[in-house]
């Protein structure tokens, strides 16, 4: 199933895809993590709601949000294809690190920072190579603690597109005192129109991964694509990773990374800084993966930078 969640006179509400692009309101239900804590309650509250049709929108009329707030979201990276072409944006001889194959090393993003499909996504204050980056995240439908990765596998509930922009040169500026990232992956993070569920992918399985193809276009133009099979980390491994000594719970977000060019820094890496320039006021960036569905955001205006000075002096 493929689920939704509007924008109501009354607040947001989520909802089922129907046949003929359809969404049917799953009254009186607002939060997906909500259903996600009982496991099969999504399909049997979905299916509920498509026999009565009690509240049906068109999906083009739809105001559409991001179709959870998840309480955490942890941001990994497990395409080594990618990260190959970011670390040489900082050293050309770079290569993939030992420690990538170790673990499926990962970072808290904001999930304040959640944004929906069709948002306008501001540039962070100061920045001046804003980036988008082009992954697949999966959703925690149960929660658990120190999971085997076979384990694991069953506390997934389902998938949803993520485009997590940064804010590259406010990334680096802070990486260098080795924390972060932290204010550059700060500012937005959107999410795909569906939350879909797991078995909505079985007919695509890859290996441990899916053979889904990913594409990220700005102003209509094809920047990068790849296919979420490529990723050296599966999403069960990810899971059981960030249960280790600690819970995952309902709605816990997991991100893939970013996928083989889909990022500006990667491009910029391999091809020098001259190949596309950082996104500006006015485009557009799309993103589409297979059966997950898509984001498409104008990015606007950043909000003035407000000072910040330490009291004390070196």
């Amino acid at each position: 199933m493929k689920i939704a969640r509007r924008q109501t006179d009354d607040g947001p509400i989520l909802a089922v895809l129907a046949e003929g692009n359809l969404l049917v309101d799953l009254e009186p239900v607002t939060e997906l993590a909500v259903l996600l804590g009982d496991r099969g309650r999504v399909h049997d509250v979905a299916d509920r709601a498509l026999a009565r049709r009690k509240m049906v929108t068109r999906l083009d009329e739809a105001v559409l949000l991001a179709p959870l707030d998840p309480p955490t979201f942890r941001d990994f990276s497990t395409f080594p294809d990618h990260t190959e072409g970011v670390v040489k944006l900082l050293d050309p001889n770079a290569t993939v690190s030992p420690e990538f194959w170790e673990i499926p090393t990962f970072y808290f993003s904001n999930p304040y920072a959640i944004t929906g499909p069709y948002a306008d996504v501001p540039i962070a204050p100061g920045c001046t190579d804003f980036d988008f980056e082009l992954e697949v995240g999966a959703v925690v439908g149960t929660a658990g603690r120190d999971l085997s990765v076979e384990e694991a596998a069953e506390h997934i509930a389902g998938y949803v597109v993520i485009n997590d922009f940064s804010a590259r040169d406010v990334q680096f500026h802070e990486m260098r005192l080795r924390l972060g990232p932290a204010k550059g992956k700060d500012t937005a993070t959107t999410l795909g129109q569906f939350f879909v569920t797991a078995d909505e992918l079985l007919s695509r399985a890859s290996g441990p991964s899916f053979d889904l193809r990913m594409a990220v276009a700005v102003n209509g133009e094809t920047v990068g694509e790849d296919t979420l099979d490529h990723m050296a980390w599966s999403f069960p491994a990810l899971a059981a990773y960030a249960s280790r000594g600690t819970e995952i719970r309902p709605g816990d977000l997991l991100g893939s990374g970013t996928c083989r060019s889909g990022c500006l820094a990667e491009l910029w890496g391999r091809h020098g800084r001259d190949v596309r320039p950082a996104l500006r006021p006015g485009d557009v960036v799309t993103t589409t993966v297979d059966v997950l569905g898509e984001t498409s955001n104008r990015i606007v205006e950043a909000a003035a930078v407000r000072p910040i000075r330490a009291w004390r002096q070196a």
